[in-house]
């Protein structure tokens, strides 16, 4: 299988539009395969260059993927460029259909438990007949972490959707992902809450030009402007030094890979490799 990969801020990311990620969901499916999906905005690439654990389970993903239009904009800028933007909430949704079509069976967990009643409501009301094999809300303690992994392995489910926060829905599908059985495992955030209807999503103009934080901040201000001041404020810092000096990739032990015969050859080679 041909893997188009880019070399930015320390981690490879896969250059995919969503129409090749649902390609290889469906794959995997069909082989009852593994296939742990990533993604990365400007707030969790400065977050992972402080929170080791929170890298380390980004490490163990089968596909990286830019959910964020400034990552995009920084890859082209930085001449490593990404197809476009592949937002998790979007392949959420490309999967739930793809599972309502197939009969395929689906687990979740995250979200307040009444969130989480919310959801399957919608979910019931607009994919009829879709079986949601396992439902876990995601105020769960720590020391319950194995329990609910259990459960969830045992539902059978085809597709597991984790609606929490970075980076509990990271560190959880990377210390427990490998165990579940389940083909598919994609840690999608805020989106439960945006299907569910407590949240709105920002209109597709605002997505576009890349200010869908913005429109976040409008409906939180007191919770998210100075979250989201502070971590773009990083992200430019960041990408400016990237311009720089490009970042080796990191490794699970939080060094750097060995230089090689230099950063553009290295993408090159795996351009390349890809053809």
């Amino acid at each position: 299988m041909n893997q188009r990969r880019q070399l930015l801020f320390g981690m490879y990311l896969d250059a995919l539009d969503m129409d090749e990620v649902i390609e290889r969901c469906h794959a995997a499916l069909v082989t009852r395969t593994r296939l742990l999906l990533g993604v990365l905005n400007a707030a969790k690439i400065v977050s992972l260059h402080k929170d080791r654990q929170l890298r380390n389970s980004l490490m163990e993903c089968d596909l990286l993927l830019a959910d964020g239009q400034s990552v995009v904009w920084a890859s082209k800028l930085l001449g490593r460029p990404l197809p476009e933007r592949v937002a998790g909430i979007d392949i959420f949704e490309r999967l739930l259909t793809m599972a309502h079509e197939e009969g395929r069976s689906i687990a979740l967990l995250g979200a307040k438990p009444d969130v989480l009643r919310k959801l399957q409501i919608v979910i019931g009301a607009r994919f009829p007949g879709l079986r949601i094999a396992c439902s876990e809300h995601g105020y769960y303690k720590p020391e319950e972490a194995a329990d609910v992994a259990a459960r969830i392995r045992k539902s059978g489910a085809d597709m597991l959707f984790i609606g929490m926060t970075s980076p509990k829905k990271e560190i959880f599908l990377g210390t427990y992902g490998a165990t579940l059985d389940v083909p598919i495992q994609h840690g999608v955030g805020g989106s439960f809450d945006i299907m569910a209807g407590l949240t709105k999503r920002a209109p597709m103009i605002w997505q576009k030009t890349g200010m869908e934080w913005a429109y976040r901040v409008f409906q939180e201000p007191g919770r998210l402007w100075w979250r989201y001041l502070s971590t773009n404020t990083s992200f430019v810092q960041m990408t400016a030094m990237e311009f720089i000096h490009p970042a080796r990739a990191f490794t699970r032990d939080g060094a750097r890979e060995a230089p090689k015969t230099g950063l553009r050859n290295e993408n090159k080679r795996l351009g390349e490799r890809s053809r």
